[in-house]
């Protein structure tokens, strides 16, 4: 079923939501978005990090 989602599909699902949301509320969505991929990419980067450092002083 999700499989044969296509562009136009695509762009009547984000028409609907813009119509639901409006452009302010998506705007600040979006930006909550962002900053929680931003905060999980930093956390999982950061381990990573730990990690190498750890093994150096080893």
């Amino acid at each position: 079923m999700f499989g044969q989602i296509g562009a136009p599909e695509l762009l009547l699902f984000f028409l609907i939501i813009l119509l639901l949301f409006g452009a302010s509320r998506l705007r600040d969505v979006g930006g909550a978005l962002g900053g929680a991929i931003r905060d999980f990419r930093s956390a999982v980067t950061g381990a990573d990090e730990e990690q190498g450092k750890g093994e150096e002083e080893e």
